[in-house]
């Protein structure tokens, strides 16, 4: 590898995980942290209601900028078709449930289906943690046992 590159992948191994860190950081913080904070702390349930109207729609877009740029290093490092990967996938489903959030307000009962979708975002984040960075080639469960023979 030529040593003009490693700059490149250092930066775009930063740049995944900085992203990543933020948006899925962001999402389980406002939901699990501080909307529960703020209940407990004993504000009216209509002003945390507010709160969590005004904050979820910018959460989710923060998070959508930080997939679009996710989604564009796993395919400059995987060179394939990004929903073919565990983590592309994970990225498209991301993309998918951040359009229904916007989606469903014009529905009625929309709030339950924006939640609804707001949790499939933080838990695919959540999948999306526990796999390596595009960078990390993990071999497969037969390829390992070729390379021994």
């Amino acid at each position: 590898m030529p040593d003009a590159a490693l700059p490149a992948m250092r930066s775009g191994r930063v740049a995944w995980q900085l992203a990543q860190t933020l948006w899925v950081g962001g999402v389980w913080m406002l939901h699990f942290v501080l909307l529960p904070a703020l209940e407990k702390f004993g504000l009216a349930p209509l002003l945390v209601q507010e709160i969590a109207g005004f904050m979820r729609p910018l959460v989710v877009g923060f998070a959508v900028a930080c997939v679009l740029l996710q989604c564009l290093l796993a395919w400059v490092v995987l060179r394939r078709p990004i929903w073919r990967d565990l983590r592309g996938q994970m990225l498209l489903l991301v993309l998918v449930a951040a359009a229904g959030f916007f989606l469903v307000v014009l529905l009625p009962r929309g709030d339950y289906w924006q939640l609804f979708s707001y949790l499939v975002i933080a838990f695919a984040g959540l999948v999306l943690i526990l796999q390596p960075r595009p960078d990390e080639e993990v071999p497969r469960r037969g390829e390992a046992a070729q390379k021994s023979l």
